[in-house]
């Protein structure tokens, strides 16, 4: 029969802190996996939420909500920006982006998400539609800017003289730094409209770290806490004595 003989205290000690740790950073993945669900939910919502005046928003949007706006002002029409690094079919594409000066208000500026132009299968650029050069109403969600990278080389839209610039990041800071104007703490991701050419399906990007990875993590974090007490288990595991072989045994090997 197998049984187990009592390990000294500093085995225990250590067992009980890594499974604890273990248990604990496998439950703080869970919250995160919930919490990002919970965004998802909230984001999906929101499109079709009432519609609320951006200048309640604009400065100070709530940390955990994203409030379907509507903003009047006009384009700057030839200052976009081509975000060549989202990937929505085969061919590839461009997010647009225009800086739009809200009305009444000099500073700062609101960047508008116009949405994905689909490339054509060739390194070239798609062609863009002419934006109004007049004061038009926008409709959208108030929407963190996309989670900027790190570009090998620096800043590319430093670097870049003819409009409008492309980049594999959108960086506030050097959109900003670029147009010598201040921006909103977020985009406007404009509403879908049948009539763009456009293409308008938004959602937060948790493409690095989605809940279910999450919780596939949460799973490993909780298998190394069992780990840890088996080993302790297995480590502490008493032996029966050796049977003992009789000379008779040695006469017939």
């Amino acid at each position: 029969m197998i049984g187990f003989r009592r390990p000294p205290w500093w085995a225990l000690l250590l067992t009980a802190a890594g499974a604890l740790l273990f248990i604990r950073l496998g439950i703080w993945q869970l919250h995160r996996a919930d919490f990002k669900d919970a965004l998802l939910r909230r984001y999906a919502a929101s499109a079709s939420a009432p519609l609320q005046d951006f200048a309640r928003v604009a400065a100070t949007p709530p940390a955990d909500g994203f409030p379907r706006v509507q903003v009047d002002g006009r384009y700057l029409v030839d200052r976009l920006y081509l975000l060549d690094n989202p990937q929505h079919d085969e061919r590839g594409g461009v997010e647009v982006f225009a800086p739009f000066l809200v009305r009444d208000q000099a500073k700062p500026v609101l960047l508008v998400d116009l949405g994905f132009l689909p490339g054509n299968g060739t390194a070239q650029a798609p062609q863009l539609p002419p934006l109004p050069t007049g004061e038009v109403s926008l409709q959208g969600l108030y929407v963190p800017p996309p989670p900027p990278g790190f570009e090998m080389g620096g800043d590319a839209l430093a670097r870049q003289t003819r409009w409008p610039k492309n980049s594999i990041f959108l960086d506030p800071v050097a959109v900003a730094r670029d147009l010598d104007r201040p921006l909103y703490p977020r985009v406007l991701a404009l509403d879908a409209d049948p009539a763009s050419i456009y293409v308008r399906v938004h959602t937060l990007d948790f493409s690095s770290m989605p809940p279910a990875r999450h919780r596939a993590y949460a799973f490993q974090w909780f298998s190394f806490a069992l780990a840890a007490v088996v080993i302790l288990l297995v480590l502490n595991r008493k032996r029966g004595p050796r049977k003992s072989r009789s000379p008779k045994d040695d006469e017939v090997r």
